[in-house]
């Protein structure tokens, strides 16, 4: 039997269906369902080519492709955008980058829309940054790498890349930031928590800056 997934090939198909036809209701009148589809079978074949598990697949193909729709509608200027978004880049979006974006995600209490991504993703976050953060009330449960793509970049206003070179495309009109911290990813627990803290000041500077603070 030919598997994909996880799932025998008839009942991935059928899931990738539903996923196209929720999808397909929330963007209607913005996107047409043939956009949808070309979305929804890009975004799985990208998680599907870094993951070494394939449990939750679809579910993370649902809410990744929600989010790519979402911000090419952004950069289109199809869709009303309230509030300022920020993507922050590392090259495995396992580590800085996901700690950068959970923490601005909790002090912006909903004024900033958060993405992160990887120039090269791997396929899980490592339990000491999921520890790290935790030590400061900062969830991590749900989050997972996520490949770079060109809709994110777009759609951003402040891209923040922290250890990734030139990977990232440039587009005018956005901020850029370049971040110099160290990785965590590998080190003992220890040696996380001084990164986490110095990702944690730069991300009030940040937000006091966007939101105009005094």
């Amino acid at each position: 039997m030919t598997r994909a997934s996880g799932l025998p090939q008839h009942d991935l198909h059928v899931q990738l269906d539903r996923i196209v036809e929720e999808l397909s209701d929330t963007f209607h009148g913005v996107f047409s369902p043939e956009t949808v589809r070309r979305y929804v079978d890009e975004t799985h074949a990208l998680l599907r080519a870094q993951a070494s598990v394939t449990t939750h697949l679809a579910t993370l193909t649902a809410r990744f492709a929600k989010q790519r729709l979402t911000d090419h509608g952004h950069a289109l200027g199809l869709a009303r955008v309230a509030v300022p978004q920020v993507l922050f880049i590392c090259v495995h979006n396992i580590g800085r980058s996901q700690m950068a974006a959970a923490l601005l995600d909790h002090h912006a209490s909903g004024k900033v829309a958060v993405r992160s991504a990887g120039s090269q993703p791997q396929d899980h976050i490592p339990q000491q940054i999921v520890d790290a953060l935790a030590e400061l009330g900062v969830p991590l449960a749900c989050a997972y790498p996520k490949p770079l793509t060109d809709e994110v970049v777009r759609a951003a206003d402040v891209v923040v890349t922290m250890g990734c070179g030139d990977t990232c495309p440039v587009y005018p009109g956005k901020q850029y930031l370049d971040w110099q911290i160290d990785d965590p990813v590998g080190q003992p627990i220890e040696q996380v928590r001084p990164i986490r803290d110095e990702i944690d000041r730069r991300i009030r500077d940040l937000l006091s800056e966007l939101l105009g603070d005094a």
